[in-house]
């Protein structure tokens, strides 16, 4: 199971990485045999001894690898514990045994008949596992810290997005037109317009609580509903949703936005917008789905910065984990979004640090 976590890796850019995220398995693998191919094709003498040297290559790289992922998963908790210093010298000696124990174990598959060259390839053997992993640490480590200022461009992104100036004036123009027949009510509005207008502008942080997003997207809609009235209504649906769970900040806010601005402002007679949130396992699925006019009609373009910082930040966040995808209608819109189930540490509230993926 996932716990809470963030990558504002500005404050702690050099840490390991998550060996447990299918994104970094991927590349690991990825990585590892484009080494061993520029190994073989700097030690063959040609085609036929390259594809020689390939094969004895991936023998031994193949079940190394494989078996390096499966205790470095196993070990991830234990390897934040450590810090990055110890975490990467403990990654160096768990995946050097590891080659050590699959060479012996193959026996005269890896192992020549001369004492002293079986001497030679253990410490080559060593050697290689400890420069792969050394090479691949300082890949992570590299794109760890590019990532940290991909984030912040992206909260910038966020403020921007956030703040709609003609929202802002339809919204106090709204607030003014029932301030003396409603005082209580434009109140309540005036407040539910800080609260929105606080988060945007707060200190950046990823994750926040489901139903923190969830209050804050009704706060919105509350405030378009001061001037659209009854054009305007949402079916909230929200399906085995743990109290512990996190999703991004400012995740649902702009999607529904999208949807008021996208589909129903240009509708004459309104119309209702659908909000399901659903855990499913080790993932939580969010879909916003709006009707939109027809091709005749005449839709507005749309928060397009918004929805295009909700792609990166997802990526950025969850990498290959997480799934956005747009489907479109004759006569409507939907956003669905797959991403893992983070929980909550009770003992952090701030939520803040490197990403930290536990199961």
């Amino acid at each position: 199971m996932n716990e809470a976590r963030s990558i504002k890796q500005n404050s702690l850019p050099d840490a390991l990485p998550n060996f447990r995220n299918l994104g970094v398995t991927l590349r690991i693998l990825l990585l590892s045999n484009a080494i061993a191919l520029l190994v073989a094709v700097i030690k063959a003498r040609g085609w036929q001894d390259f594809l020689l040297q390939m094969l004895q290559i991936i023998a031994l790289l193949t079940p190394i690898m494989l078996s390096s992922l499966l205790l470095l998963g196993l070990l991830q908790p234990w390897l934040y514990r450590l810090g990055y210093g110890r975490g990467v010298l403990a990654v160096n000696v768990s995946v050097s045994g590891l080659a050590l124990f699959v060479y012996y174990l193959g026996g005269e598959l890896y192992q020549p008949d001369l004492d002293g060259a079986a001497y030679f390839d253990v410490l080559r053997c060593v050697s290689l596992s400890v420069a792969m992993c050394s090479l691949l640490l300082m890949y992570f480590r590299l794109r760890a810290r590019g990532l940290s200022l991909s984030l912040e461009d992206a909260h910038l992104q966020v403020l921007r997005a956030r703040i709609r100036p003609h929202f802002l004036f339809n919204t106090i123009n709204a607030v003014l037109g029932i301030v003396r027949a409603e005082p209580k009510r434009a109140e309540t509005a005036l407040e539910d317009m800080a609260d929105l207008f606080r988060m945007a502008m707060a200190e950046a942080q990823d994750l926040v609580l489901v139903q923190q997003e969830i209050q804050l997207s009704q706060q919105y809609i509350a405030l378009e509903q001061l001037r659209m009235g009854d054009r305007l209504s949402v079916d909230w649906q929200v399906l085995d949703m743990p109290d512990d769970a996190l999703i991004p900040v400012l995740l649902l806010q702009p999607l529904l936005e999208n949807a008021v601005y996208h589909g129903i402002e240009s509708l004459i007679e309104g119309g209702c917008i659908q909000v399901m949130l659903r855990r499913n396992g080790g993932t939580l699925q969010i879909r916003v789905g709006n009707p939109c006019p027809t091709a005749g009609g005449e839709p507005h373009l749309g928060n397009k910065i918004a929805l295009k910082n909700i792609r990166e930040r997802l990526s950025l966040l969850f990498d290959a984990e997480a799934s956005y995808q747009v489907i479109r209608g004759a006569d409507y819109y939907r956003v669905e979004i797959t991403l893992p189930y983070v929980k909550e540490k009770r003992h952090d509230h701030n939520r803040t640090g490197f990403a930290r993926l536990h199961r």
